[in-house]
């Protein structure tokens, strides 16, 4: 095992989904040649999540084309979920606290091996079938970065032990067992330091380089990659003037301290609305993915 990946290109042309609660992303357009690094960027809550299950294949999308490799978006979502992998996708591809490492891990080798090989793998001599699944393992482990022997306890380390780091490198190792062609990572460098960012963008970096086509959601993207924004497109519509209003009388000024509690209130409210839209796109995200 091991080696590079042929990977995929990738392009899309006035790329959108629109949803239930109106349109998640509209309007993308680019074009990625195999083995590239993708960045999709932009602030929380406008659709990059979306955008990437979409890219993989997890995902309708509603407007526009977009091509994997050889295949047509939306028309052949089986066959790109076929050559790809995602990761680090919460509600997706989320990891069990209580699994140890290498449960995780020898669990995604035999799904793999049962649903993702051919029918001569499955036939091969239970040792056969065991080496190869440890070489499988050791390669995607490689690839991701992750040391096993830095960790508390080894393998037997539970998921809830492990820093934000290395959770996203378990979670990278376990969408590399596959080999895929196209890889997509959610969240790249959400509650990292700025050092954990650099290593984590060298690493797929690397991987992209091995061959393998890796879309990555983030929120400021790195140089040197293909930067895709989900943004707003342009500047706001203009309004229509408003006819001037007649001057009112002076109203009594207000002491601070009572004006502190609904400045207080009108900023809690404007958070939860944040929140919500959020949990509201996550929710739309989950539902097409369901139905992919």
């Amino acid at each position: 095992m091991g080696g590079t990946v042929a990977g995929v290109g990738v392009t899309a042309l006035g790329l959108g989904l629109e949803g239930p609660r109106g349109w998640a992303f509209r309007g993308v357009s680019f074009e990625a040649e195999p083995g590239s690094l993708i960045t999709i960027e932009g602030p929380s809550g406008t659709g990059r999540t979306c955008l990437l299950l979409a890219l993989t294949g997890r995902m309708k999308s509603t407007e526009g084309t977009a091509t994997v490799g050889g295949s047509a978006l939306p028309k052949r979502m089986a066959a790109v979920r076929h050559v790809s992998a995602v990761a680090h996708v919460p509600g997706v591809t989320d990891l069990e606290p209580a699994l140890t490492v290498a449960e995780h891990l020898h669990e995604r080798a035999l799904l793999q091996r049962r649903f993702g090989d051919s029918l001569r793998g499955l036939l091969r001599p239970r040792a056969e079938r065991k080496s190869q699944e440890r070489l499988r393992i050791d390669a995607a482990l490689k690839a991701a970065g992750l040391d096993l022997a830095s960790l508390p306890k080894g393998s037997r380390t539970a998921v809830r032990d492990l820093e934000r780091p290395e959770a996203l490198r378990l979670s990278l190792a376990l969408a590399l067992i596959g080999r895929p062609q196209l890889l997509g990572v959610d969240d790249t460098d959400l509650k990292l330091s700025d050092a954990e960012r650099a290593e984590i963008w060298a690493l797929l970096r690397s991987v992209a380089e091995n061959g393998t086509t890796v879309v990555a959601v983030c929120s400021e993207a790195p140089a040197g990659t293909v930067a895709v924004s989900t943004g707003p497109a342009g500047p706001a519509e203009p309004t229509a003037p408003t006819a001037p209003t007649a001057p009112t009388a002076p109203t009594e000024p207000t002491d601070a301290t009572d004006e502190a509690p609904a400045s207080r209130d009108a900023k809690e409210d404007a958070q939860e609305d944040v929140q919500e839209s959020d949990g509201k796109e996550a929710a739309d995200a989950l539902a097409e993915a369901g139905r992919a």
